[in-house]
């Protein structure tokens, strides 16, 4: 049977950076069922498989359609579909544990029963896509477990289980969209994707299971309603929830603490300055024993790094049971066993609690009050622990907010799938002026901030748009040699690298670019396309420029369509005037649009706009119309720039690739573009690029977020011409000469103002490590091999673990004669990450340089094992029979 891969994710990869990947094909499916059996004298563990399976499918089957659902049934519903989600994720926490013995046990002998495990999970023809999505977690964590092996069927399981995990995230894309992908017919993948719709595989489900008989299977535990409360003691009653004011919400996250999604948790809340509440459960955070005295165990540090970074603790119960079925000592140990564990935590403990599932009783009531603690429930369920897609949970959160307003929000940090969707969802409540509450010591409040809380600039865009025009073949005026070029570089630079969709990109050259083309696309392709609000559009114009002088004296401006005349008389009405693109740019309802035009004129009077902190908070909310020119009237555009491009053009692309970000915090505003542009392109020609807000804009600032880098160097790694490496020397000399706290820029009346960029936003130390890998790549691309080691070496200092800066500090090393060094850092990368391939190739030519043919040849040997169609094969080879 033929694999395929998700050409989407492919071309996703591809533009990422990830060049070792190699899809392994899947064993192929039976018409039967899976009938292979385990080797002898280990247990079959298919029925343990085939229970977590069932688990999702139920979780599933109960919470479809369930805005279709009575209010009583919507809450059974959720409270069997939490409870089957704990004996779920109890039972792959136990199966985790099987599984990483058996691994030790069957180290040295290939493997047998995990493959055949794996057989089962990628080719089981009883299995849908989304079925498989109850194995993620599963396999996250044998593949931790086989990290810490490094023999060869270690390495090459370790490399089937990554790729099995990715195509898990691809199958996890599916469900994010309406249409089904396209495939490629080129590669293969480990899981091969059925791509059944939704609908039909919930109606396949249906078939298999009701939401009346899982109720009834599993029971359905309620709380108590207001009115039966008020029927018991009135200590039962329960405290009423924090009033929040409008347009502000109170985080919560339940059952950790984790020790990798807490943490991953943490330090997003930290980026964005929000507080939070951690609902953790007791047993987690260590054990009591018989006399009551608490014994904090390892998952307790990750706890206690939540509060020393101000974020509150708060309890969940000893064991999550569901504590409105308990009583007598069993409910009272449940809620003073985990007091007791944060009391050792820290003496001042929050006195919140929260009850498993929101299922509580008056007895339970009547122990918090003796305990001095009050319950905390929830208005807006994100159902994280039921919905495997972040895309989908972020969706319902901010729905349920929108029509809400105010409330506390329920997570849990336990589940990856939170982790990803908890960025779109503080973007878009950022962006929209919510603020967030805390645990002040005395009840909820905004003056709570988490330590070290920083600013941040957040997009918050819903899409982006494009009008990239280049024209070289004019009719009357002088022809131009790189504006094609340059356009077709914007493009697919604002395609691969900034996520512009094709489909919103609107290319305009050479013939298509007349008046009527230009005007047509501002006026019905993207007016009358779905342009919205909360979107952004960049305009890029490539082609000559000119400046009229009006009867007033005063110069307009105007951009040449390539069916203009040449002669003054028809400027005005051949010509495109920054009049009308004035008028259009007030008329569409983007939130921030970007000019960048490189051709020169004047006569266009800009506005300048200030930058401060509360700048930063707002931009978001703010209109933004920004323009970038390559410079004024007389002045002729430099086409002298490597690549075919302008020099204008050329700094430009440079900036969007990662030095426009001139305070490190990972965005590049407008104004961090000219800062860096203006400065860099005066330094090396005649022009004067001039930039500024045009009227009518509020301050916003258009913001370009850069991807993180990914590529891993080898000798494939491709570095810039002499040419493009003594210009970017001497743009970076220039840039570097501006003052450094306010470069001064034109504006298009010729009149040099001050610029103040963004100021600096502090980031976490992922971050930090992964911004410091970044610049090493593209100081390597440009040979500055010293600065670049600099680089990748601060990267592993904030984060040690980093695979990806190991041995891009290594290949450095490489490229600086220095192989024994090299051979350290490729033993150090394949250390933390051992199935990578490209890795095993540089260590085999450091050794080689180091002439360990023996050696060598083991490398290039693994290589090619774990990649023997990777684009390093043959260099692989070449270095086998060189040894």
């Amino acid at each position: 049977m033929t694999k395929k891969v998700l050409l989407a994710l492919a071309a996703a990869l591809a533009l990422a950076g990830v060049g070792y990947l190699a899809w392994r094909p899947a064993p192929a499916a039976p018409e039967a069922p899976v009938a292979h059996a385990p080797a002898a004298a280990e247990p079959d563990l298919r029925p343990r498989l085939q229970e977590l399976v069932a688990a999702q499918r139920q979780i599933i089957v109960l919470l479809a359609d369930e805005a279709k659902l009575s209010p009583a049934e919507r809450t059974a519903a959720r409270t069997v579909g939490q409870a089957l989600f704990h004996d779920k994720l109890a039972r792959s926490q136990a199966l985790e544990a099987e599984l990483a013995a058996l691994a030790q046990r069957e180290q040295g002998r290939g493997y047998p029963n995990l493959g055949w495990l794996l057989d089962y999970i990628e080719s089981e023809p009883a299995l849908f896509d989304a079925d498989r999505l109850a194995f993620r977690e599963l396999l996250q964590g044998l593949l931790q477990a086989l990290s810490r092996s490094g023999t060869l069927d270690a390495v090459k399981l370790h490399k089937r289980l990554g790729e099995d995990l990715e195509a898990l995230a691809a199958i996890e894309q599916n469900y994010e969209k309406e249409y089904g992908q396209i495939f490629s017919r080129f590669q293969s993948r480990a899981i091969e994707q059925k791509r059944e719709r939704w609908d039909d595989y919930l109606a396949a489900l249906r078939k298999l299971y009701s939401r009346e008989q899982i109720l009834k299977d599993q029971g359905v535990v309620l709380g108590y309603s207001p009115e039966k409360l008020a029927q018991l003691d009135k200590a039962a009653a329960e405290p009423a929830q924090p009033g929040l004011p409008p347009k502000t919400l109170l985080l919560t996250f339940d059952d950790g603490p984790h020790p990798r999604y807490t943490e991953e948790i943490k330090a997003i809340l930290r980026q964005y300055g929000v507080p939070a509440v951690f609902f953790a459960v007791g047993r987690n955070l260590g054990s009591v024993a018989a006399d009551g005295k608490a014994q904090l165990g390892a998952q307790a540090a990750v706890a206690r790094r939540l509060k020393e970074e101000g974020f509150t603790l708060a309890n969940h119960s000893y064991s999550h049971a569901q504590l409105s079925k308990a009583s007598g000592a069993a409910l009272k140990a449940e809620i003073l066993n985990a007091d007791a564990l944060l009391k050792a935590l820290d003496p001042q403990r929050a006195p919140l609690f929260r009850f498993p599932y929101g299922a509580h009783s008056g007895e339970g009531m009547e122990i918090l009050s003796q305990a001095q603690l009050q319950s905390v429930m929830w208005q807006i369920d994100s159902l994280d622990w039921a919905d495997p897609v972040p895309s989908s949970i972020a969706d319902r959160v901010l729905r349920q907010i929108d029509q809400a307003g105010r409330g506390i929000v329920l997570f849990h940090d336990i589940h990856e799938r939170t982790v990803k969707a908890l960025p779109q969802i503080l973007d878009r409540l950022v962006a929209e002026g919510y603020q967030f509450a805390g645990w002040d010591g005395q009840g909820f409040s905004t003056k709570t901030r988490t330590a070290a809380a920083p600013e941040r600039i957040t997009t918050g865009y819903r899409q982006s748009w494009a009008v990239v025009i280049g024209i070289d073949e004019y009719k009357d005026w002088p022809r131009l040699q790189h504006a094609g070029a340059d356009a077709d570089a914007m493009r697919q630079l604002l395609q691969q690298r900034f996520g512009f969709a094709p489909e919103r990109t609107i290319v305009l050259k050479n013939q298509e670019a007349t008046r009527q083309g230009i005007l047509s696309a501002f006026h019905e392709r993207l007016a009358h396309g779905g342009l919205q609000k909360d979107d952004r559009v960049l305009v890029f114009f490539a082609g000559h420029g000119a400046t009229r002088k009006l009867s007033s004296g005063r110069e307009l401006g105007y951009i040449v369509p390539v069916d203009a005349a040449n002669t003054p008389e028809r400027l005005a009405t051949d010509a495109i005037s920054m009049s009308e693109l004035q008028n259009i740019a007030e008329s569409l309802p983007a939130k921030h649009l970007l000019f960048v035009m490189d051709s020169c004129y004047s006569g266009l009077g800009l506005t300048r706009g200030s930058a401060g902190s509360g700048f930063l908070r707002q931009n978001a909310l703010r209109l933004g119309r920004q323009m970038l020119t390559a410079g004024g009237a007389d002045q002729l555009v430099a086409d002298g720039g490597p690549g075919g491009h302008s020099v204008f053009t050329w700094t430009l692309l440079q900036a969007l690739g990662g030095k426009g970000d001139l305070n490190g915090d990972g965005l590049i505003t407008g104004t961090e573009l000219a800062a860096y542009v203006a400065p860099a392109v005066a330094g090396v020609s005649q022009q004067t690029p001039a930039f500024g807000s045009l009227p009518g804009s509020q301050g916003g600032e258009f913001v370009f977020e850069l991807p993180a880098e990914a590529e891993f160097l080898s000798p494939d790694s491709s570095q810039l011409a002499p040419e493009a490496i003594a210009l970017n020397s001497k743009l970076d000399a220039a840039q570097a000469e501006a003052p450094a706290a306010a470069p001064k820029v034109a504006d298009l009346s010729g009149q040099a103002r001050p610029l103040a960029p963004s100021p600096t936003v502090p980031l976490a130390s992922r971050q930090l490590a992964q911004r410091a890998n970044d610049r090493g790549l593209q100081l390597y691309r440009e040979q500055r091999y010293a600065e670049a080691e600099a680089a990748f070496t601060e990267a592993l200092k904030l984060r040690p673990e980093f695979a990806l800066a190991a041995n891009n500090l290594g290949y450095v090393y490489l490229r600086q004669n220095k192989p024994r060094e090299a051979v350290r850092w490729f033993e150090n990368t394949l250390k933390l990450d051992p199935s990578r391939a490209i890795a095993y190739l540089n260590l085999g030519e450091a050794w080689q340089a180091l002439g360990d043919a023996t050696a060598a040849r083991k490398a290039f040997q693994t290589y090619l094992e774990l990649a023997p169609q990777g684009a390093g094969a043959e260099r692989a080879r070449a270095g086998l029979k060189a040894g």
